[in-house]
């Protein structure tokens, strides 16, 4: 089996994470993740707070905190949404961690030693009321491309296009406010992306037919319009500092390095992060250093986030001239977005995750989002579809087929799957089918197709109803006794078989449905094509005990509910 590396885009420090940052990198992940260690592959999943850069300082700023000490909070508070939603990181760091701080450090001295690095003077805008310079998110004004009115000095928020502060119409300092702003001359590090510009395109070029389409016309879109050279460097508190054996002067002008520099790199020190938890069992270098073609290396991110992790990191690795680890395939995704207006985080416009995670458990939001994941185009959360999804998947075609199926055997043939009955054709052509929604459900995941695996997925619940209403137990009992009994005992086989299957989808849940059986020896981690045509993995005379209801109903109250606090319509 091959060893997978899954690391999904590192969450900004700054706040909680809403519903469009989660099924554009990490939920995904994680169902990928799970569903690669039930079929025996050796998996680590990384991932890490991005804590460096303006988000955080001006973050610590508005709460009056010491900018470490914001963070670190920030970062514990992040990690409980992450446990709340059923996010099974392998380890989840922190890019200001002694580990990045020494590998990016000595990247720079590689790229440097190289001939990547350059140090030259260069404008930037300086404000006199503040007393600094302003690095690039400090700064806030039109963008000249779309117009619009709130972007930031590195990057508008709504067309996406990479920007430098001086780029922006009428800009204003993000800090004061103030537009009495200056061009002042300061020295920075730049990395020569343009001479690492034809060994970036042959390398994104291996990967044409492998990659997604998004993925790959976003890389190729900045390579036609051409690498440029880009200051590494930053004027802030908070981040790796330049360090003082390379660059003397600018280790004592504070200089830190780029958060876009340090963040990728974090992936790496997050892993030896990790790694330094157990050294005598865990090798980070092993996942990333030399590595043997047994690692494949698979990212998760949204658009937003495709040009540094296609473009910018790799050039990176490809300048260090040392065998880093390489990524081998990006699932890239669209934006979900609010009743079509785009989710924000700095606008706290949409639905966030601790606030979703107020109202309704993991598993209703986890499912909807992977059955609804921005993929192909855009897709759109509205109240209205979450209800819909979540009465007619969740409640109607799982949930009320196990609570109707464990609560009529109960009530007709006791505590004990029922023993009577042998199976027929009915059973026969059942197994068949289960067998091949199951190879549909296992391409489609092979494939990181998370739209179809959740089509397939539903569609083996589906099998199960079509099931259940053909042999219709409740009137089959009234005058064959046997066949009810192998009616049923076959549709609960069936509730163990969703439960393994449907745990990356819907982890709790699947716990819940499984430890309806009291198996003693339940040891399966997935289902083969025989044993989804024979159903036989909940023998008779197992007892089992008939849980909750799965998932409950949500009412037009709720609707009116939810679009009264979150609003109904997209957002000015």
């Amino acid at each position: 089996m091959a060893r997978h590396l899954i690391t999904s885009a590192l969450p900004y420090i700054n706040g909680i994470k809403h519903l469009g940052n989660m099924v554009g990198s990490m939920l995904p992940a994680d169902v990928y993740s799970r569903y690669l260690r039930q079929r025996g592959h050796d998996v680590l999943y990384i991932c890490a707070t991005d804590e460096h850069g303006t988000p955080a300082e001006l973050a610590a700023k508005e709460q009056g905190l010491p900018v470490d000490e914001f963070c670190a909070q920030a970062h514990d508070a992040q990690k409980a949404v992450y446990d709340g939603f059923a996010l099974a990181f392998d380890y989840f760091g922190r890019s200001s961690s002694p580990e990045n701080r020494e590998i990016t450090q000595h990247f720079a001295r590689r790229l440097n030693e190289n001939g990547f690095i350059e140090e030259r003077s260069i404008r930037q805008v300086y404000s006199p009321v503040d007393g600094r310079f302003l690095p690039d998110r400090y700064v806030e004004g039109t963008c000249p491309h779309c117009g619009y009115d709130k972007a930031r000095g590195d990057q508008c928020e709504n067309c996406t296009r990479v920007l430098d502060p001086t780029d922006l119409i009428n800009p204003r300092s993000a800090i004061s406010g103030s537009t009495d702003l200056e061009i002042r001359e300061t020295k920075h590090l730049f990395l020569l992306q343009s001479k690492l510009e034809n060994e970036v395109r042959e390398w994104v070029s291996k990967h044409d037919k492998d990659w997604p389409q998004l993925a790959s016309s976003i890389a190729h879109k900045w390579l036609t319009e051409g690498l440029h050279d880009r200051a590494i460097t930053r004027d802030l508190d908070w981040g790796v500092p330049v360090p003082a054996d390379t660059w003397p002067e600018l280790a004592a002008e504070g200089k830190v390095f780029y958060v876009w520099f340090d963040a990728p790199i974090e992936y790496i020190g997050a892993t030896k992060e990790w790694s330094d938890q157990d050294p005598s069992t865990r090798d980070w270098k092993s996942w990333w250093y030399d590595v043997d073609n047994d690692v494949r290396y698979t990212e998760f991110m949204a658009k937003d986030n495709v040009p540094f992790h296609t473009v910018m990191f790799p050039a990176t690795e490809l300048g260090v001239r040392e065998p880093w680890k390489k990524v081998d395939y990006v699932k890239a995704f669209n934006w979900l977005t609010y009743y079509g207006g785009k989710f924000s985080t700095s606008q706290k416009r949409g639905v966030f995750t601790d606030q979703a995670l107020d109202i309704l458990p993991a598993d209703y939001w986890r499912y909807f989002l992977i059955a609804n994941a921005p993929e192909s185009d855009d897709s759109s959360f509205t109240w209205e579809h979450f209800t819909a999804t979540v009465n007619k998947d969740l409640a109607d075609t799982l949930g009320n087929f196990v609570n109707r199926v464990l609560s009529f055997s109960k009530k007709r043939f006791g505590e004990d799957v029922p023993a009577d009955g042998e199976p027929g054709e009915a059973e026969a052509k059942l197994g068949e089918q289960i067998a091949e929604l199951l190879a549909e459900y296992e391409s489609q995941m092979e494939s990181l197709q998370f739209r179809k695996a959740a089509a397939a997925l539903r569609a083996l619940w589906s099998a199960g109803n079509s099931y259940l209403e053909e042999k219709a137990p409740w009137l089959e009992i009234k005058t064959d006794k046997d066949g009810a009994a192998l009616t049923l005992r076959t549709a609960m086989n069936l509730i163990h078989l969703y439960a393994v299957v449907s745990e990356p989808f819907i982890p709790a849940t699947a716990k819940t449905m499984r430890e309806a059986f009291a198996l003693t020896e339940d040891t399966a981690v997935w289902v083969t094509a025989a044993e989804a045509k024979a159903l036989t993995a909940v023998p008779a005379g197992t007892p089992f005990t008939v849980p909750p209801v799965l998932f409950a109903k949500l009412t037009d109250e709720d609707l009116e509910t939810y679009k009264e606090r979150f609003g109904g319509t997209t957002a000015a």
